[in-house]
């Protein structure tokens, strides 16, 4: 990097060049921020990038910054493509286009994309998109050369025509094509011949796809390092050819039931490179089987098999050969002792162990691996409620390095089982106690673990105020917060969180009944929140909520399902300072038209939800779905499906909305014959 340093002298003007020199050798500088360097600037933005709202007001300083920034960006992550032009004019740089928010993509918009982005282009997500064919497919790879990753997952109505467009893509690198269920054998086929950088694809849901169409993936992309073939139809014909990849180090096969012990027992080829391998879901595999698939893969890292086999002393055996197995997912899968002990005893180099759902595991099992273990460093024992305070004495005696643990609705753990963890595990990151006996003299001895990111506390009805001030005190660095259904937490509670952990991103305090706008309005001072999940709040009004959306600039999820006092005012503020919202819930709320079209400035909102609410007309939620041309998902109650005009709903379908019709019993008595009266003025703007 070179940087610029004012001098008096032409020599040192010289010595240090740079484009901001160039300028000022012929015009003076009518800025200070002229005499710097366009480099300099771009470390600046470098560190700013995690903010849009930063990055923008960055760009609105000064013609210079304005100009700076676009030619810095590299990453584009649009609402809408109907701007496009536009915007690839003016950013000339980008590499990096995420079409994941804008429901509407064409072959016209691929075609602009294509000619403005050209061979600086290089990876594009197109997974939530729709209206595009293999005519937009062709040109973008045709055009960007120096294409090496897209996302078409979704993209359920491409079909072969698609993937030859896209074999054209010949530097590709990474392709998801999940749920792509037209594709063909023939497809794909095209695809493993014009696309041989392959390292990564997903074919996950592609339904169409067999054993052919796996082979000349397998044959053809030879530096293939991961592959997703869950949910397909394949058997054992490509698991050879699968196998043969010597660069493959993560392969997914999960829900693939035409693979069975058969299959398995005739691998005579094994991949040694392979390091993480999902085989969840599949029925058809027994330990016997497992046994002769690790054997060809022993030097596996992470294994996944959920929902498969019971734990037993068979399935254990067959983990023996992965001496460097150090991940084990079991979740959903029934337990026995003798299963539990011998993965304690089988997997030596064991760092995390998964076994949420599992029934059967119990304290003799659970005590028999951790006492084994003592580098543990995640555990999810997520309803094992046959756990008590022995395994948690164990874990915590053995296991004092954990950063991640997860029991939720461990109902037999008592109050002291909490005090444990907290006095023995100071490292811990993340914590899910949701559903559990926990009390205040607990989350004191948790304070302790002052690197928690994560706590979950849902349904801990033996918390208070004086519990979360100890976590307020000591764990500064908290960044999502659940306290769904603590009856016992007031105002003061939330006070001391919002006081002393102020780079909260979420926090859930749905049915917290007691909290008031005299806590909720202090939420401003999180300045990092993205999600607020206030359901069943009725204290909560529109003045607490316009003064806590105005430091919360980031905001892209609010759920106020429930808050009858938030009525217009609050919709009106959140309009003027939540420009980032993107989710929204007003069922049961008191607004009205008003509020609900005021929402129609806020350029980044997608999923709007308004339910049980009897202040709304049908001729006031037209408008507001009209005037809103972000939206791409719709709940209302059925009855508006009758009152809204046909032309309306197939103009916001054509537009990327999707509509969700729920049938629940309304609040209050409906007028269908007074409402379609109000329709009439709404029809005029349609038509």
């Amino acid at each position: 990097m070179r940087f610029f340093f004012k001098s008096s002298t032409q020599n040192s003007r010289e010595e240090f060049p740079s484009s901001s020199m160039k300028r000022q050798r012929f015009t003076e500088p009518t800025s200070p921020f002229d005499l710097v360097s366009d480099e300099i600037i771009f470390t600046i933005l470098d560190l700013l990038s995690s903010n849009p709202i930063d990055l923008k007001s960055f760009s609105l300083a000064c013609k210079s910054f304005y100009s700076v920034e676009a030619k810095h960006r590299k990453l584009l992550k649009p609402l809408r493509s109907e701007h496009l032009p536009t915007v690839l004019k003016r950013y000339t740089q980008l590499a990096h286009l995420d079409f994941s928010l804008s429901p509407r993509v064409t072959d016209a918009s691929l075609n602009i994309i294509s000619k403005a982005c050209n061979s600086k282009l290089r990876s594009i997500d197109l997974s939530r998109s729709k209206f595009f064919s293999a005519t937009g497919l062709l040109s973008l790879a045709t055009n960007c050369t120096n294409l090496v990753e897209i996302d078409l997952s979704n993209a359920t109505e491409l079909r072969d025509a698609a993937a030859v467009a896209l074999a054209k893509a010949k530097n590709l690198e990474k392709l998801w094509l999940g749920r792509c269920k037209l594709i063909t054998d023939m497809g794909i086929g095209c695809i493993a011949v014009g696309c041989t950088k392959l390292r990564f694809i997903s074919l996950k849901w592609c339904m169409s796809i067999g054993d052919l169409g796996v082979g000349l993936i397998a044959v053809k992309c030879e530096q293939i390092r991961s592959l997703d073939l869950s949910y397909m139809q394949i058997t054992e014909k490509c698991l050879p050819s699968i196998l043969k990849l010597k660069h493959l180090e993560d392969l997914v096969l999960e829900g693939c039931f035409g693979i069975d012990d058969d299959c398995l027992a005739v691998i005579r080829y094994g991949c040694k490179s392979l390091r993480k391998l999902d085989v969840s879901s599949c029925p058809n595999i027994s330990p016997s089987g497992l046994s002769s698939l690790t054997r060809a893969t022993s030097s596996i890292q992470q294994l996944t098999l959920a929902h498969g086999s019971p734990v037993t002393l068979a399935l254990a055996k067959s983990l023996k050969s992965l001496t460097m197995l150090q991940s084990v997912k079991l979740d959903g899968c029934v337990t026995t002792y003798d299963g539990l002990e011998a993965i304690g005893s089988c997997c030596v180099s064991l760092s995390e162990l998964s076994l949420s759902k599992c029934v059967g595991v119990t304290d003799e099992g659970l005590s028999s691996i951790v006492k084994k273990h003592k580098d543990l460093k995640k555990l999810d024992i997520t309803c094992c409620r046959m756990i008590t305070d022995v395994s948690v004495s164990h874990l915590t005696n053995s296991c004092g390095g954990l950063t991640s643990l997860k029991m939720e609705s461990c109902s037999l753990v008592s109050r002291q089982g909490f005090i444990l963890i907290g006095r023995r595990c100071h490292l811990l990151e993340e914590l899910d106690l949701t559903d559990n006996e926990i009390d205040n003299e607990g989350l004191r001895s948790l304070s302790r673990c002052s690197k928690l990111s994560i706590l979950k506390l849902g349904i801990c009805l033996n918390l208070n105020d004086e519990g979360l001030a100890h976590i307020g005190t000591s764990c500064s660095k908290l960044m999502e917060l659940d306290l769904y259904r603590c009856v016992g937490v007031t105002d003061s509670g939330l006070l001391a969180i919002i006081h002393g952990c102020p780079d909260l991103e979420t926090i859930n305090i749905a049915y917290c009944r007691d909290i008031t706008d005299v806590s909720f309005s202090s939420l401003h001072k999180c300045s990092r929140l993205k999600t607020i999940e206030a359901r069943g709040c009725p204290l909560i009004t529109s003045s607490g909520l316009a003064a806590a959306v105005v430091g919360c600039k980031l905001l892209r999820r609010l759920d106020l399902k429930k808050c009858c006092n938030v009525d217009d005012a609050g919709m009106i503020s959140l309009a003027h300072f939540s420009q980032n919202l993107r989710q929204i819930n007003l069922s049961y709320s008191s607004v009205t038209d008003v509020g609900l079209l005021s929402l129609a400035s806020l350029s980044c909102l997608q999923h709007l939800t308004v339910l049980h609410t009897n202040r709304l007309t049908p001729s006031g939620v037209a408008a507001a779905l009209l005037a809103n041309s972000s939206l791409t998902k719709v709940k209302l109650h059925a009855l508006f499906q009758a009152l809204l005009p046909e032309r309306l709903l197939k103009r916001l379908e054509v537009r990327g909305c999707t509509f969700e019709w729920r049938e629940k019993i309304f609040q209050a008595e409906l007028d269908p014959k007074c409402w379609k009266l109000q329709l009439e003025d709404v029809m005029q703007i349609v038509l």
